[in-house]
């Protein structure tokens, strides 16, 4: 999969030189927190809801509502926006994206082609389109977890079993070492009954349980 493949596509853009509160509006409109800001269709910046709130004056401010008013109203994106902004290309790998976005420590990302903005991707797209999907979160089914299961024979052995019981399978992934347990295999199965297969896999001489969701 490809960032093109998970990103939004119909971002929602501000320019630097729209007031605040419009953006403010546009935001909660659109029910989004992070827009990019966008200049004769070149990237220019980023502006956040959280941002826009922080403007706002301190309780101790001796300013008159009035004169608080006037102030955001004439108070532009450009003046308080994030410039040094972090970027990912449509083509790049899911996991060069991921990387990207862990080591930049961002929670969004224009997506840029030709210089252009075709879209964002942000952290709940990694986590609803990408790890929720290879997880099978919020699916039909059980989901078992086989200890020492990690080997390429291993595997095999145990979706050959899967595939003799005519069940379908959901997701299936490994799973890396935890307190102190080895790296096992995590299968996600459409059915509500899974003791005879667990029975049959148990045979083999592997470690099964069943996984709360």
């Amino acid at each position: 999969m490809k960032i093109k493949d998970i990103m939004t596509w119909n971002v929602v853009t501000v320019t630097s030189d729209m007031p605040i509160m419009e953006a403010r509006k546009i935001m909660e409109t659109h029910k989004i927190r992070r827009v990019p800001v966008v200049d004769r269709g070149k990237l220019v910046g980023l502006v956040t809801l959280d941002r826009i709130i922080g403007v706002g004056p301190s309780q101790a401010t001796s300013l008159s509502v009035w004169e608080i008013n006037y102030l955001l109203a004439k108070m532009k994106v450009g003046e308080i926006m994030q410039k040094d902004v972090v970027t990912i290309d449509p083509d790049a790998s899911i996991e060069q994206g991921l990387s990207h976005g862990l080591n930049m420590k961002v929670g969004i990302m224009p997506v840029v082609e030709k210089g252009k903005v075709i879209g964002v991707v942000t952290t709940t797209d990694f986590m609803l389109k990408v790890l929720n999907v290879s997880l099978g979160v919020g699916l039909h089914g059980i989901r078992l977890n086989i200890a020492n299961c990690s080997q390429a024979k291993n595997i095999r052995e145990i979706m050959e079993i899967v595939e003799k019981s005519g069940l379908k399978v959901i997701a299936a992934h490994t799973m890396p070492p935890a307190e102190d347990s080895p790296m096992g295999f995590s299968l996600q199965l459409d059915t509500d009954d899974v003791k005879d297969l667990m029975k049959q896999i148990e045979s083999k001489g592997y470690k099964v349980i069943i996984v709360p969701k």
